[in-house]
């Protein structure tokens, strides 16, 4: 059994195609910019199999084919439930279902194993230095290159996602740190730079939780698009 939180029958934003995005239950990490906060308990969710999972999954096969897409497994933290991962992924590989996990690399381990069932990882990229992911997410950024190191190991191809916030993750040397950064990514197929927003922050207010970044504006998409732009022709994902 595994604990998931809701599920979206038809994304278009976490991966290719067409998806079924599985939003898993659960993270250790505690971002300031979240906009999930109730995915955050492991304890709470909805528990399913993985074999119900992919049954309705497979449901939407016409669409993967017809758009290249496939099934995201997300969260909150997927890699947190490995073994349940893990048989997902299988019986989704075996009914010819594209897979891909859209995740900050943030787990317990299994992660050989998982990835054999993987064709895609969306890797959410949180900050270049040990610092400042502790300050953005409270969290250990070895456990992040733990990931990676074996991320690096796979066949299994990359997508890189970063946040761009105003004053944490804007300036001339983080950009430039991350640049550096993404050359150790040796199956990276794309980089996307996101625009920090204050969508989720309403989420906070229902949960009675303070939001930390209550005082910083959105970021700029178009300055963020230039951001992209540019490490798009000196990497050349």
């Amino acid at each position: 059994m595994g604990k998931i939180h809701s599920i979206e029958s038809m994304g278009l934003t976490d991966g290719p195609g067409i998806r079924f995005v599985i939003f898993f239950q659960g993270c250790k990490l505690r971002c300031k910019y979240c906009h999930n906060p109730d995915t955050w308990k492991l304890s709470k969710g909805e528990e399913i199999t993985a074999q119900e999972l992919a049954q309705k999954a497979v449901r939407y096969l016409p669409y993967f084919n017809s758009s290249g897409g496939g099934v995201t497994c997300s969260g909150g933290e997927p890699l947190l439930q490995p073994e349940f991962l893990i048989e997902l992924l299988r019986l989704c590989k075996q009914s010819g279902l594209h897979t891909a996990i859209d995740t900050s690399g943030y787990g317990i381990g299994g992660y050989k194993e998982i990835l054999k069932y993987t064709d895609l990882v969306i890797l959410d990229v949180k900050h270049v230095s040990n610092k400042g992911f502790n300050d953005l997410t409270e969290g250990n950024m070895e456990v992040f290159w733990d990931f990676v190191k074996v991320l690096n190991q796979s066949q299994t191809d990359v997508w890189l996602r970063h946040v761009i916030v105003p004053g944490v993750t804007d300036d001339k040397k983080h950009i430039n740190k991350l640049k550096e950064m993404l050359r150790q990514f040796k199956q990276a197929k794309n980089i996307q730079l996101l625009p920090y927003h204050t969508l989720g922050v309403h989420k906070y207010d229902s949960m009675g939780i303070p939001y930390p970044y209550k005082s910083v504006r959105p970021m700029c998409p178009e300055e963020v698009n230039r951001m992209e732009k540019i490490l798009h022709e000196i990497t050349g994902f």
